[in-house]
């Protein structure tokens, strides 16, 4: 197969088992041949747009839940507004709590995070929708590189499965040499979008848009963990471990 030179400096490979296709990143670091990367104040720039990305819609409709109040003197208008105002300052707060984890800096560099938190946060993330959370494996605490790889993990998932459906993850391994699994399962599953197009190529323009998944191959790189995206019958499954441990 033809070496993949722009991402990640071994090769892709397509590895068919027992009908699992997996496309697997080999250990490597980020070449700089066919794209300049982003500096660190434009990555910055660019997680800030992501924020606000996916703050806007919340906070837009809190706003209109206020006008209603100012506007009408109805009691069911008024319910329904405070309805509204309740429910998206909800998903504005966890927005905010998991951005603040999965993307921002903890009070020190040998800093951990606790695996409960990370499941808390990310069941506020995914919250009462269309996508389901489940959450099993390990207990304690994992470095905050490997917890914000698993939450941006997590992030990224239910573009697998844009329809709805089950997300699975699994914590397996030891907390100070952890292992992912994401198992997505809905209708038409489907490789995440733009995780995917990083991996295999040729990669997608980085924006606010595609930040997610680029941040997510950059904390893989720096958590030393191998990415593995993979079709299983139907469902989509999302695997992140050390190098050398076995399928």
């Amino acid at each position: 197969m033809r070496k993949r030179s722009c991402w990640l400096a071994s090769s892709f490979r397509v590895v068919p088992a027992a009908g699992l296709v997996s496309i697997n990143a080999k250990r490597g670091s980020f070449l700089m041949t066919e794209r300049v990367q982003p500096t660190d104040l434009e990555l910055a720039a660019l997680i800030s747009s992501k924020i606000c990305h996916d703050l806007i819609g919340p906070v837009g409709n809190i706003n209109n839940g206020l006008e209603i109040l100012d506007e009408e003197e109805d009691a069911q208008s008024r319910n329904y507004a405070l309805d509204v105002i309740r429910n998206v300052t909800e998903t504005a707060s966890a927005r905010l709590q998991f951005a603040r984890f999965a993307f921002g800096a903890t009070d020190s560099s040998g800093a951990k995070i606790d695996l409960a938190t990370a499941e808390s946060l990310s069941r506020g993330l995914i919250g009462n929708g269309k996508h389901k959370l489940l959450w099993r494996g390990l207990k304690g605490q994992i470095t905050k590189d490997k917890a914000k790889l698993l939450l941006n993990l997590v992030a990224v998932a239910p573009t697998a499965v844009p329809r709805g459906g089950e997300i699975e993850v699994a914590v397996a391994g030891s907390l100070s040499n952890p292992s992912f699994l994401l198992r997505c399962r809905g209708t038409s599953a489907r490789p995440p979008q733009y995780l995917s197009e990083f991996i295999q190529g040729p990669p997608p323009p980085i924006n606010a848009l595609t930040i997610q998944a680029y941040f997510t191959l950059r904390l893989a790189i720096s958590s030393r963990m191998r990415l593995d995206i993979a079709r299983d019958g139907a469902d989509i499954v999302l695997r992140a471990r050390p190098p050398g441990r076995a399928e």
